[in-house]
């Protein structure tokens, strides 16, 4: 039996030319789209599923976290911009949690109810005028020659198709466009460890309590007992918006022979899947049984996918490091702040580490990490940007994605009307339409008490 079959050539249709296309319908990549379009370019957003959202929604992920930092002591929303309109269309939902202190009560984040911010995300794209292509897969790109891209290639049940565009933003998660483009990146000997979450309802609140609490110290007990062992340590069990119904992460999916699984593998994605439904149906039966107030509750969603963390970062203009993160860097090239913490999701537990308590608690992202090597019309944004591992392990959560997205769909715009390529996009000109937009750049003190 050979090993390769050599396919037949066959013709696949354009199918539509923009100015910006945008490859992934994530935080960044929707955040991008809408940007983009509100300049008056004509945009398109190509999605694989059938709605927005990323890890937000597909991954059932249901809180945002990176909206705030804690500056000074105190508590503030510094993730603004377009982000505030989508707040805004979630609350006129009622689909939005207040802001809850999560992680070691050290960091604000705030849930949200998944079917709203579906449909939210739609009407945030669509009303700066951006079209949308869902279910449709990109598979590769057709390059134009001098590093350029003349356009994607994509998958759907309609067949192939390429889309082409003057310039394009790659927010796949994972740099699939970078990658096949040429762009250089890396991806790490031990990723980051996905998760599988899932949702609980039917939960009495009342007895339920402080149940995040009381699930983590139930699993250390038994744990230390003898009688159970998790798939990791520090498990995430907060209620929804409605308290009957809760969210859960506290699975870690690894291959067989401990290692992470790959999101860019089919097989290690097959095995995630399945090991992911094995270990919730074995964790909720742990919680129901012993946790008050879950005696009655069901599992009543388990994600479209499983949550990919890390897996191919570009090596691009500059690369966000973990000591960017905690000594809360300064960029001249600023284009948004991160105040997450460093999150390593690591064989068996989740390791936190903070920016200094007293500090200001965040650190600029700089324009650069958006920029990869080697392609003229090419921008990245989200977990795929610049950035060491542990640099990513903080600046791939969804609050740092919506300011990188907003970003690359406003330097886009000016890339095209200076005729200039990404990395020759005038840093002034594209501070100052951020900040006229409402994006914080974090060269000022945030308003306080902004939650």
């Amino acid at each position: 039996m050979t090993a390769t079959v050599m396919l037949p050539e066959r013709a696949a249709p354009v199918i539509g030319e923009y100015d910006v296309v945008v490859i992934g319908g994530g935080p960044a990549g929707l955040m991008a789209a809408t940007a983009a379009s509100r300049t008056g370019r004509s945009t398109l957003l190509i999605e694989r599923y059938g709605f927005l959202g990323g890890a937000g929604t597909m991954g059932g992920l249901a809180t945002f976290c990176g909206l705030h930092a804690r500056v000074h002591g105190e508590d503030v929303r510094v993730i603004r911009g377009y982000a505030d309109e989508l707040l805004d269309r979630l609350a006129a939902m009622d689909g939005l949690n207040a802001p809850h202190l999560s992680v070691a009560d050290r960091i604000m984040a705030q849930a949200y109810d998944i079917s709203a911010y579906k449909m939210v995300a739609d009407d945030l794209v669509l009303a700066g005028g951006a079209e949308l292509l869902f279910h449709a897969s990109a598979t590769g790109v057709v390059m134009g020659g001098d590093g350029v891209i003349d356009g994607v290639v994509i998958e759907s049940k309609s067949g192939p198709g390429v889309v082409r565009g003057r310039f394009f933003i790659d927010a796949s998660g994972d740099a699939d466009v970078a990658a096949w483009a040429g762009a250089p990146f890396e991806k790490s000997e031990h990723l980051l460890y996905p998760s599988l979450m899932f949702r609980i309802n039917g939960v009495d609140p009342v007895a339920a309590g402080d149940a995040w609490k009381t699930v983590r110290r139930l699993m250390e007990e038994a744990e230390d007992a003898g009688t159970h062992r998790f798939p990791r340590k520090k498990p995430i069990v907060r209620p929804q918006r409605n308290p009957l119904e809760w969210r859960s992460n506290l699975t870690q999916l690894s291959n067989d022979d401990g290692s992470a699984v790959d999101g860019t593998d089919v097989r290690q994605l097959t095995h995630g899947e399945i090991q992911g439904r094995q270990q919730v149906r074995d964790v909720f039966a742990f919680i129901k049984e012993r946790t008050p107030g879950f005696e009655d509750s069901y599992i009543v969603d388990l994600a479209p996918q499983i949550g990919i963390r890390e897996t191919r970062r570009i090596v691009g203009e500059y690369l966000l490091t973990e000591d960017d993160v905690l000594g809360c860097a300064d960029m001249p090239d600023t284009i948004g702040v991160n105040g997450w913490p460093v999150e390593a999701h690591v064989q068996g537990d989740v390791e936190f580490r903070f920016a200094p308590e007293a500090s200001r608690g965040y650190n600029q992202l700089p324009y650069r990490m958006l920029v990869p090597r080697g392609v003229e019309n090419l921008l990245v944004a989200g977990r795929c940007a610049s950035m060491t591992q542990r640099g990513q392990s903080s600046g791939r959560v969804t609050g740092p994605c919506f300011a990188m997205g907003q970003a690359a769909g406003v330097a886009a715009d000016l890339a095209l009307g200076a005729g200039v390529a990404a990395a020759g996009v005038s840093v002034p000109a594209l501070q100052a339409r951020l900040e006229a937009d409402g994006a914080y750049l974090g060269t000022t003190e945030p308003e306080p008490g902004v939650l």
